[in-house]
């Protein structure tokens, strides 16, 4: 009996944009019988969990075809090749082809040859263009951005995609639009570094520009929301859009990774901790109700207690409501795998402190939301989430999908509770 492919993703939402790309190639292609596995390589624990769930997969489908692919894959290729259980391995430009997975299904290759990994550093275009997004029936995720010209010393992620590509703003409206009309309220722009968009495009438009392009030209979409940004590289029309456009979402993920000057430079980031405390005060000073997320690494290589209290002071300052943090671990063939380590111990302890802090954070927004009336998105009958991106429980159904006005009666753990 055949079966369809089955896929494992791990790592970001643009692997899980990728995959669902992967699952209409694969079934067009007439592939059967097959496990695919998108991996991700921003950690050396990632791979490592990458090599588990391979494991995992093959002693639970012996009989099956099992193909790696994603951003580990591409940066090491080698690694998942001389995987005993593993059949062949793909890359990030091979998994978005056609022909890839026309190869596939018709004359699966021996071990030896199948290791399909070109390049990626010469690709010129992103495959945006697949599909018209994922996610449940109340978000779609829509991909307008690949890859990172960008060299920030912890980071293998450009080697794994490329650099920077963008989805000219045509096909991004154009898949907006049947977004749209198949019902979801709310679409998110999503990328590696979005806040690069357009600048291999003609004319070089800035994101911003997309975005009120989005908003004029696809009038009936209610929610328009953005994934991580790089502060330091917004530019003039998206905050303009910021503080003219209710139908994009007061909430912002931003890419910060430390709150200390020195460490950010050995970092090989572009901003310093007083452009982040700046810029979050201006999106303050145009939206009031704005809320922040932000990513930042504890223990990062030569990181002194000083330091680190600087981390820890910038989620207060900043306002950091919810916060991605991320114990440092050496990431082999970046530089700062090569920068003086800070003890393991050290790092799960400041790790700690750190999601403490933005712990309090929450409890603060959620404090300052009673009896305030917001407009929510139902993601499933009992649960949505505000503009601020913040959940909200609900003891009675609700349709999901739908946008639903109610007023915070209380809170429940790190939800807001409504009537």
């Amino acid at each position: 009996m055949t079966q369809a492919p089955r896929f494992t993703t791990l790592g970001c939402r643009l692997n899980a944009y990728e995959t669902e790309a992967m699952k209409e190639l694969s079934q067009q292609a007439g592939l059967e019988n097959a496990v695919i596995i998108n991996t991700c390589a921003v950690t050396a624990e990632a791979v490592r969990k990458a090599r588990q769930e391979i494991r995992r997969l093959r002693r639970e489908h012996p009989d099956a075809r099992l193909i790696v692919t994603g951003c580990a894959a591409q940066t090491e290729p080698e690694t998942f090749t001389a995987m005993a259980e593993v059949d062949a391995v793909i890359g990030n430009t091979e998994k978005m082809q056609p022909e890839t997975w026309k190869g596939m299904a018709a004359d699966f290759i021996g071990k030896t040859e199948a290791c399909q990994v070109d390049d990626i550093m010469s690709v010129t275009e992103t495959a945006g263009h697949l599909i018209d997004g994922f996610g449940s029936r109340s978000r779609a995720y829509v991909q307008v951005q690949n890859g990172c010209d960008h060299r920030c010393t912890f980071c293998i992620i450009p080697y794994g995609r490329g650099n920077s590509r963008s989805v000219p703003a045509g096909v991004v409206v154009d898949q907006i639009r049947r977004l749209v009309a198949r019902g979801y309220n709310e679409v998110v722009l999503t990328g590696v570094d979005l806040t690069s968009w357009g600048a291999d495009l003609p004319a070089a438009p800035r994101l911003g520009d997309l975005v009120m392009r989005i908003l004029k030209l696809v009038p009936d979409l209610p929610r328009l929301r953005i994934s991580s940004i790089d502060s330091i590289e917004v530019d003039e029309n998206l905050m303009q859009a910021i503080a003219t456009e209710p139908r994009l979402m007061p909430h912002l993920h931003l890419s910060l990774q430390h709150g200390d000057d020195l460490i950010l430079k050995r970092m090989k980031r572009r901003h310093l901790r007083g452009d982040a405390i700046r810029f979050v005060e201006e999106a303050k000073r145009l939206r009031p109700e704005m809320t922040f997320g932000a990513d930042i690494i504890a223990g990062f290589p030569t990181e002194t207690e000083e330091a680190f209290a600087n981390s820890l002071k910038l989620v207060e300052e900043c306002q950091l409501t919810w916060l991605h943090v991320f114990p440092y671990s050496p990431r082999p063939g970046t530089p700062a795998a090569r920068m003086p380590q800070v003890h393991g111990k050290d790092i799960k302890e400041r790790a700690a402190q750190l999601r403490a802090a933005g712990a309090a954070q929450v409890t603060r927004h959620l404090a300052e939301q009673q009896g305030r009336t917001h407009r929510i998105l139902m993601e499933n009958p009992r649960m949505g989430r505000t503009e601020q991106f913040t959940e909200v429980a609900f003891d009675a159904d609700r349709e999901e999908g739908q946008i639903v006005t109610a007023t915070v009666t209380g809170t429940r753990g790190q939800q807001l509770v409504a009537a």
